[in-house]
């Protein structure tokens, strides 16, 4: 069932921007529920990563509306936006942890940066986030000494330190082995479930990602091709989602990049 905007918490609806002369969205319609996981997916190249972004406020969309729970994030002040962003986590795509910190410091990073907490209940905190991604036991270590999953794992904690009731999961699953991957996907959806959180995953590791998501959206050529639940759209008759979905070589999305006949061009070269 679509939503609607009285729904959603968080809402794109006619969304443009352009980088340059590139249109990457071209009147992107996009919304999630609270409580939901939410997967936005497409090809490399089709601004999944610039989609969180203007979520965050950190890019303006040329046209359209960026809402989140209500507030248009575009037209807030510089303080209202800080304290939005404060209700939200993000897990970037590299992890992104400092690597001079221990795990533990990473994780207390954001807690006295934006809050008066005693170093006793920060250190209370810290170990309880750090239980919840399965990793207290690492808080010692620094980032050089953890694995990519490990990494990513801690990325979690520390978005997870101040609470938030949104996440923002750019590229989750990027350059993880089975393992790591089965984790992160297990966190993305127990902790959503457990903690009451609303999660946006962007990605284009598609059967990990469906098995996750409530509802997920199919973006390219600037525009959303399909949206709905995962059964849903496994069931799409959209070539584009087929191919995608399947990982098909060639279709709408073709193999080969535009070029004259290869006749042509090797009848030129004999010249």
């Amino acid at each position: 069932m679509p939503v609607t905007q009285s729904e959603a918490l968080i809402d794109l609806s006619g969304v443009v921007f352009s980088r340059g002369s590139n249109r990457l969205f071209n009147g992107v319609d996009l919304q999630v529920r609270r409580g939901e996981v939410v997967a936005i997916m497409g090809p490399s190249g089709t601004g999944k990563t610039t989609l969180l972004r203007l979520i965050g406020g950190q890019l303006r969309a040329a046209a359209g509306r960026v809402a989140v729970d209500g507030q248009a994030v575009d037209q807030l002040s510089r303080r209202d936006l800080y304290r939005l962003r404060r209700r939200m986590g993000v897990l970037f795509q590299s992890g992104a942890l400092f690597t001079d910190m221990t795990c533990f410091e990473n994780v207390a990073f954001p807690l006295r940066e934006h809050t008066d907490l005693p170093e006793m209940l920060i250190r209370t905190v810290v170990l309880m986030k750090l239980e919840a991604v399965g990793l207290r036991g690492a808080r010692d270590l620094y980032p050089g000494e953890l694995s990519g999953g490990m990494s990513r794992r801690v990325s979690l904690a520390r978005a997870l330190a101040l609470d938030p009731e949104i996440i923002l999961y750019d590229e989750p699953f990027a350059g993880q082995d089975p393992i790591s991957m089965g984790a992160l996907m297990q966190l993305i959806r127990q902790l959503n479930d457990a903690l009451g959180l609303t999660s946006v995953v962007v990605s284009h590791d598609v059967d990990e990602t469906l098995r996750i998501a409530d509802r997920a959206y199919v973006i390219s050529g600037g525009e959303v091709i399909a949206s709905g639940t995962p059964e849903a759209l496994r069931h799409s008759e959209s070539r584009w989602v087929d191919q995608f979905l399947n990982a098909l070589p060639d279709g709408p999305v073709p193999f080969h990049y535009p070029a004259p006949p290869i006749a042509e061009d090797l009848r030129g070269a004999d010249r």
